[in-house]
């Protein structure tokens, strides 16, 4: 069992944001889920807020971390009311990178990808994934449109990502698979579940969504398995 923090980003595949919380659970994780403010379209909160608590979570740890769901209204909750930040606050993006033993961002879109391959930190998820240790594990399940993820600069965020996990060089004229599986067998702590095949939202057909609730949980899992016997 792991404390799983479950980054959701502004794709479509955020629809399946509750499947996933709820798959993770099942395989015997403690879950938390960080959404950027475009995944809330796709899914709802409030929903996830009223799942009960964690009843792994410490009996020391304060009532407002204990949520299973974060967005980013909440890294700063006393803007809403005109206050401002008092020293000693708990500041939530290193609350939550401290609380989590992976990372996993799914459906992690492109517009996200390029903020975490540069190390834009705009909003609470980047903010983490700034903050985040590279020597602890993350997984990612990139999901858009498929010339969005055929696009060049796709690779080359990814293998960015891949340098800065450990991976060393990975060469930028491999194609998609030969890639994803070059960092996958490279890095010792980052795994990326590629995209599928399929009809996507916008009605085109291609590679871009994202991976199966089942691999992705199925990904976790070996990642966590593979560093405990290292």
């Amino acid at each position: 069992m792991a404390r799983v923090l479950l980054g959701v980003t502004g794709s479509v595949a955020a629809l399946r944001t509750p499947m996933l919380f709820e798959a993770l659970g099942e395989a015997g994780h403690a879950v938390k889920v960080v959404a950027t403010t475009a995944a809330t379209y796709f899914f709802d909160p409030a929903a996830l807020r009223r799942q009960p608590p964690l009843p792994t979570e410490p009996p020391e740890q304060p009532e407002w971390l204990r949520s299973p769901v974060f967005v980013d209204d909440d890294e700063w909750p006393r803007r809403a009311d005109g206050e401002r930040y008092r020293r000693g606050d708990p500041v939530l993006h290193i609350e939550l990178r401290k609380w989590a033993d992976l990372l996993l961002i799914a459906p992690l879109d492109a517009n996200t990808l390029a903020k975490l391959a540069v190390g834009l930190c705009d909003n609470c998820l980047s903010c983490i994934w700034r903050a985040w240790d590279t020597s602890r594990p993350v997984v990612l399940a990139p999901a858009m449109n498929t010339l969005m993820w055929q696009h060049p600069l796709t690779k080359r965020h990814l293998r960015a990502l891949a340098a800065d996990a450990g991976a060393g060089h990975i060469p930028g004229h491999l194609a998609d698979e030969a890639l994803l599986q070059q960092i996958n067998e490279r890095s010792p702590t980052l795994r990326i579940v590629g995209p599928i095949t399929k009809t996507l939202a916008c009605g085109d057909t291609g590679l871009g969504a994202m991976a199966e609730v089942t691999d992705i949980v199925a990904a976790v899992q070996t990642l966590l398995t593979q560093l405990h016997a290292g």
